[in-house]
């Protein structure tokens, strides 16, 4: 009889313990008290935007990327014939940044190389900004994500050193443990949306540059194709 009651017993203290180590994502967000929860809704709220931002600008990106192969021989030989309102008909047809820009140098075919180069560059600022549109939010959340982490850091650590000062040294350590969980918690939390929102700038920064440098390689095969000898 003995020996079944600690067999029971022994079961018991194993389920106690394994209930303790399980600990939801909701359960940490809770149980770090009003400041852990207001500082952690800021933060999954500038989560969502960076997420929102990121996959937004990846679609547009990946549109303004895609462009026919052929679409500079078309207008080489529209050019080429004299077929200027055919070469603008498919630049108008063609969404996508290098179309517009070659539709801006199209209509300027006649004027001085310069005011055709100027007229391209102008066209080529534009449509860099509008690639460029609400990624430098991303970079705000991934340097300001981390610092609102830290003030709960900060807030945690003050709550836990007020509750050790007002009990004269006497705090009692579960008292001490709820300033530290919350400092721990807003910590992480900051971290992990500073490093998505840093590594989605950097993704969509380079996804950018190489829409540029197509630009600026089909503004340069243009440029070239006015210069050749008729």
């Amino acid at each position: 009889m003995i020996l079944f009651q600690d067999l029971v017993d022994e079961t018991q203290a194993g389920e106690v313990i394994s209930e303790e180590k399980t600990l939801s994502v909701i359960d940490l967000i809770v149980n770090g008290g009003a400041g852990s929860i207001l500082i952690i809704s800021v933060l999954f709220v500038m989560l969502a935007v960076a997420l929102y931002i990121y996959f937004e600008r990846i679609l547009a990106i990946k549109a303004a990327s895609s462009i026919d192969k052929n679409f500079m021989n078309q207008i080489r030989d529209h050019v080429m014939n004299g077929k200027l309102e055919a070469a603008k008909i498919l630049c108008a047809q063609t969404n996508s940044p290098v179309a517009r820009l070659t539709e801006k140098g199209v209509s300027r075919i006649g004027k001085p190389l310069d005011d055709i180069n100027t007229a391209i560059e102008n066209a080529g600022t534009l449509e860099v900004y509008k690639l460029e549109k609400n990624v430098n939010i991303l970079a705000t959340i991934a340097g300001a994500a981390p610092m609102i982490g830290f003030l709960g850091t900060v807030i945690g650590m003050i709550l836990a050193f007020h509750q050790m000062a007002s009990s004269g040294g006497q705090a009692e350590m579960g008292a001490l443990a709820s300033g530290i969980y919350t400092a721990m918690t807003t910590t992480v939390a900051g971290l992990v949306v500073g490093i998505i929102a840093y590594m989605g700038y950097n993704h969509l920064v380079n996804r950018t540059d190489k829409v540029v440098h197509k630009m600026e390689a089909n503004a340069v095969e243009f440029l070239d194709l006015l210069n050749e000898p008729v």
